[in-house]
């Protein structure tokens, strides 16, 4: 653009109208949903075009690209990620076509995570980003902007892997989901000297917020010496209105707000998600004739460091216990109706038989059951007993997730079990849905910065949670080996202990004790005793995760009743004499509510280490 100077000294000496949203302006337009926005600028040019020419007309001095999302991991969810460079070149020469001499264009460069749970890989992410850029840089772009990142460290890769490649200005806008700080915990005034210090020209704020939020961010942001400040919010929050979803600011209101991020010395002023034509060409009608006013950053007092109060827990947790000595955890399902007489009755038996803690599954088989959470409170307050409650990646979306490890943190019950959670289309509500929203490894590590006093959307705690987390593990696969495998990305995670599917032969007990004996953890091998042979063959052939050795299947052939349940604990009996020959932890499942099982084998191990401690005592 020879008649106009670089976009860097634009920026620097003036006050410039950024354009609006694309792809939810596109969408209001009649875009099928389902059609990614990028991929248009090969299949309908002509829209994208539009676009753009609207946004030009309407006074915007800047075109983005439209490449917020055009990388390879997201174009690879519509069969794409073979044209990359493709989409990226032709939508800079859209964006130039209608642009001419009138505006500048920049390349849009999208949030890779865009919002999903923090877990990718940085070397991946590296090659995503300087795919994009080499081609957004080489079809020609007067800069770049890099916009809707939520994580600073994800930003930060962001501008390491493109910086090198160019001296043109780069933008670099945090999206946040609380005001005033990024998802990984950073306020804006570490953030965006953190930004400045790893080569970006500008930073600024884009997306999820209006404008009057995105300007209280503001006024409490400390913003380096030269660093170009941009704002593109949203049209307000999105709510709905009337049947549908729609954004609530107005064009006017958005043309005021203006204003009032100018008086903030943003020089670039844009807009995001649900701004049209029309917004922008408030904006441009509000900053008209107007020049930047120099940024007067607030004088924040000094800060004292805010430690999150921990409380101490009175009672070692089972991973603490189960180091020093023998420790049994007992399976005891909620009902699944609604009363609990019977359960607490159960529960009272096993903590007198001495258990450690009694582990309530969450809605095991996907069958519903009372909340594990209300009445492992119940049962810690009637019984004195330790409950250690599951928890499946599988009934709650992030929002219930965290709410529930809230509740569980304020009722006190902080012993948790992670597991994956069996399909709903398996149990008594097939229609039901299932949320994964996260895998069992990605809620262990979320757990954890719970610990560490901050929410999952990276927003600081008053207090830290102290959840002891543990994960499942099944040996009773073809290739254990794998399963090892997996088992150790948990506890990289920052799984504290290991509770496995039940076992039923000796060897299968010296199997698991091989494989992970090397873990920094401990493991409580699984024992459920057998019912019944009709019990054994379900198991066996219908129970994913669970084998019966021949001769535990001859064992209990022909019997039923009473006298199998007897069976059932005595093969136990010889299960847990060998287990303990390998493992402190012992993980008691009690099949079908039938608790006086587990209780007895408890017994059995408390009796045994009695005999065991008075040996060693008369020995010495």
């Amino acid at each position: 653009m020879t008649s106009r100077p670089d976009l860097r000294r634009a920026l620097a000496d003036g006050l410039l109208t950024g354009d609006g949203a694309m792809s939810t302006y596109l969408y209001q337009q009649g875009i099928p949903v389902g059609v990614t926005a990028e991929e248009l600028s090969l299949s309908r040019p002509d829209w994208i075009e539009e676009v753009h020419r609207q946004y030009l007309e309407a006074g915007a001095e800047i075109l983005e690209t439209n490449t917020y999302g055009a990388n390879r991991e997201r174009l690879a969810r519509y069969g794409l990620e073979g044209k990359v460079s493709r989409i990226n070149r032709e939508s800079v020469a859209i964006a130039r076509r209608v642009a001419g001499e009138k505006a500048y264009v920049v390349g849009a460069v999208g949030s890779i995570n865009a919002g999903r749970v923090p877990n990718w890989s940085r070397a991946e992410y590296r090659d995503y980003y300087e795919e994009q850029a080499t081609a957004l840089l080489y079809a020609g772009v007067d800069g770049l902007i890099l916009e809707t990142f939520l994580d600073l460290e994800e930003l930060t890769l962001a501008l390491e892997a493109i910086r090198p490649l160019t001296d043109l200005p780069i933008l670099a806008n945090v999206a946040m989901l609380e005001v005033g700080r990024t998802r990984d915990g950073h306020t804006l005034t570490e953030a965006f000297a953190h930004m400045q210090k790893h080569g970006a020209d500008g930073a600024g704020l884009n997306c999820r917020l209006g404008p009057l939020e995105i300007q209280r961010a503001l006024e409490k942001t400390v913003v380096p010496e030269g660093l170009i400040l941009s704002a593109f919010p949203n049209a307000g929050r999105l709510g709905l209105t009337e049947g549908e979803f729609r954004y609530k600011s107005t064009p006017e209101y958005f043309g005021d707000r203006a204003r009032a991020l100018r008086e903030q010395g943003v020089r670039l002023i844009g807009g995001c998600c649900g701004t049209t034509p029309e917004h922008i060409r408030e904006v441009a009608r509000a900053l008209e004739g107007l020049s930047p006013v120099p940024r007067d950053n607030p004088e924040l007092p000094e800060e004292k460091e805010v430690r999150p109060r921990v409380e101490v827990r009175t009672r070692p947790t089972v991973a603490e216990k189960v180091r020093r000595e023998t420790t049994v955890i007992v399976e005891f399902d909620s009902p699944k109706d609604l009363d609990i007489t019977g359960y607490l009755r159960g529960a009272e038996e096993l903590n007198r038989a001495g258990v450690d803690a009694i582990t309530l599954a969450d809605n095991s088989m996907a069958t519903t059951r009372m909340s594990n959470m209300a009445l492992g409170s119940i049962v810690k307050e009637r019984t004195g007993a330790e409950p250690l409650v599951h928890i499946t990646c599988r009934d709650r979306n992030l929002i219930g997730q965290q709410s529930h490890l809230m509740g569980l943190h304020a009722l006190g019950i902080d012993q948790i079990l992670v597991v994956t959670g069996d399909p709903t289309r398996i149990g008594d509500l097939p229609g039901a849905s299932s949320i994964y929203d996260v895998n069992s490894f990605d809620l262990i590590r979320m757990v954890k910065q719970l610990n560490n006093g901050i929410s999952f959307s990276g927003k600081p705690l008053r207090q830290k949670a102290r959840f002891t987390v543990g994960a499942a593990f099944n040996p009773n696969v073809s290739r254990i080996e794998a399963a090892v495998r997996r088992l150790e990305k948990k506890v990289e995670a920052g799984a504290d202990f290991i509770m496995t599917q039940p076992v039923y032969d000796a060897e299968s007990m010296r199997k698991v004790h091989e494989v992970t004996r090397n873990l920094p953890i401990p493991v409580f091998i699984g024992i459920m005793p057998l019912t019944s042979h009709r019990n054994a063959l379900f198991l066996h052939n219908e129970l994913p995760g669970v084998k019966i050795p021949d001769p535990v299947m001859k064992r209990m052939e022909g019997l039923k009743g009473p006298e199998a349940r007897r069976a059932g604990v005595e093969l136990a009996k010889g299960l847990l004499d060998e287990a303990l020959r390998y493992f402190r932890g012992i993980y008691l499942i009690t099949p079908f509510h039938y608790w006086p099982m587990t209780a007895e084998l408890t017994r059995h191990i408390r009796d045994r280490q009695r005999r065991d401690q008075a040996a060693v005592m008369s020995r010495n």
